[in-house]
């Protein structure tokens, strides 16, 4: 199992949506890198989601559950979608200050590679940050 950080703005398209549509899928991702990234992405591994603009902060975690096809936002074929269903909100949101003053997270992509909207997360980071939310997250999902 892989762990990832999307990044995505809550104008747009917030946690609170993923929520309430219980499953969605996620597109959009117009960069080559994040479109990789999303090709690396298998049916449940864990990631975590990121409001960037307003807010900049880790607010929920989500789980894959459908792996890469064709994005349905456009008729190119080199962009592709993943489905993503919601797991949980944090129950603390943690800031991208946080993120920052951690030691500890100074290799995290989020912070190296601002632009990137879909990011690899090492599994140690990706807990480390449920830990600063003050929450436990199962290893292992049943989708």
């Amino acid at each position: 199992m892989k762990h990832w950080l999307v990044k995505t703005e809550p104008e747009t398209f917030s946690w609170n949506d993923l929520v309430q549509k219980g499953l969605d899928h996620w597109d959009g991702v117009r960069n080559y890198q994040a479109r990789n990234n999303m090709k690396d992405m298998r049916s449940g591994d864990l990631v975590l989601v990121y409001h960037s603009g307003t807010g900049k902060e880790v607010v929920g975690i989500a789980c894959v559950v459908r792996e890469y096809y064709p994005d349905p936002t456009t008729d190119d074929d080199r962009w592709v979608a993943v489905d993503l269903k919601p797991i949980r909100s944090l129950e603390r949101s943690v800031g991208l200050g946080e993120l920052k003053a951690d030691p500890r997270l100074k290799g995290l992509p989020l912070l190296r590679h601002t632009r990137l909207s879909v990011m690899p997360v090492e599994k140690q980071e990706f807990y480390m940050i449920v830990e600063m939310a003050r929450m436990h997250v199962p290893s292992r999902q049943v989708s």
